[in-house]
């Protein structure tokens, strides 16, 4: 038993190094494993202006080498490998990666999920320069200032509502002619005076020089294009959970992410979930980070039981 992890995390976001952090200063033997690099979408943003003790923001790969050395600190151990294959039953927890296969008495998952990209040719290239999955990370960087909004759900409408409070103007573009959210919502978005519905509307270009400069949206319906000026767009149109592997393991609702309360354990003993794959009404990196700590202490408590 030597040989096997109290603790085993999958996914180095704030959720993975936060848990990484509280477990290791528990005494347990944690292992951390992390694809790419420390941070998940975090450590891909330039400017992280919303977490408690940044008062001037800070960027966000910056902040995840701090969780990466905090929780390193204290003993956890970062192993770099992407995996492939999980065994969630049974006391011993059973982990493959390409360079090598892994045990552990406890696991948290803390994979994440993605925004869901429109696909358009230049979209990745302008993340953080005016391309935005995330309003209220970014949206106090165009006060102001005239932006779009992509998407008819819950998560565009309030998006669309909370930058009307903050923008000069807001385009909600929906490819649809109505909105999917309740009509209440969009009544109160009506109200808010500097918002303007483009309907029957999908964008096909992002206008650039360096940075965006604005859209070009067609109608389904007659195939009109006309170019929409902004300082940044918010795309709202889903997000995919990085929850694959554990298809058929853990308990998943409709839209794929964790069933896991706020003691974040999952159906399976010893296995909980933490971060932007459970379940939750907010995806912050404040929240992801909670879920780390709330997570640990779960494992630690199972593990001393």
């Amino acid at each position: 038993m030597a040989d096997i992890f109290d603790l085993m995390i999958i996914g180095g976001g704030p959720a993975g190094y936060t848990a990484a952090l509280y477990g290791a200063r528990a005494g347990l033997k944690v292992g951390l494993i992390e694809k790419l690099g420390p941070g998940g979408q975090m450590g891909t943003t330039d400017m992280v202006d919303n977490y408690p003790g940044f008062p001037e923001g800070i960027n966000g790969f910056e902040l995840a080498m701090k969780m990466k050395e905090g929780a390193g600190r204290f003993g956890a151990a970062t192993i770099s490998g992407e995996v492939t294959e999980v065994k969630l039953s049974g006391d011993v927890k059973a982990i493959a990666t390409p360079k090598g296969a892994y045990q552990a008495r406890t696991v948290i998952l803390a994979t994440g999920a993605q925004p869901r990209e429109l696909g358009l040719q230049n979209e990745r290239e302008l993340r953080g320069k005016g391309v935005s999955y995330c309003a209220t990370c970014d949206g106090m960087f165009y006060r102001n200032k005239t932006v779009a909004v992509v998407g008819g759900g819950n998560t565009a409408v309030a998006d669309a509502l909370y930058l009307s409070r903050i923008c000069e103007k807001v385009y909600l573009i929906h490819r649809r002619d109505r909105l999917r959210a309740p009509q209440i919502q969009q009544e109160t978005l009506e109200k808010a005076g500097n918002v303007e519905f483009v309907w029957d509307s999908q964008v096909k270009e992002l206008v650039s020089e360096g940075r965006l400069t604005g859209l070009i949206v067609e109608n389904k319906n007659t195939l009109e294009r006309r170019e929409l000026s902004c300082a940044g767009v918010f795309i709202a149109v889903g997000q995919v959970p990085e929850t694959g592997l554990y298809r058929g393991q853990v308990e998943l609702d409709q839209s794929g992410y964790v069933m896991a309360g706020e003691d974040c354990r999952t159906n399976i003993p010893g296995v909980f979930a933490a971060g932007d794959l459970r379940a939750k009404p907010l995806r912050q990196i404040v929240t992801a980070a909670a879920d780390g700590a709330v997570a640990a202490s779960a494992a630690q408590e199972y593990l001393d039981k």
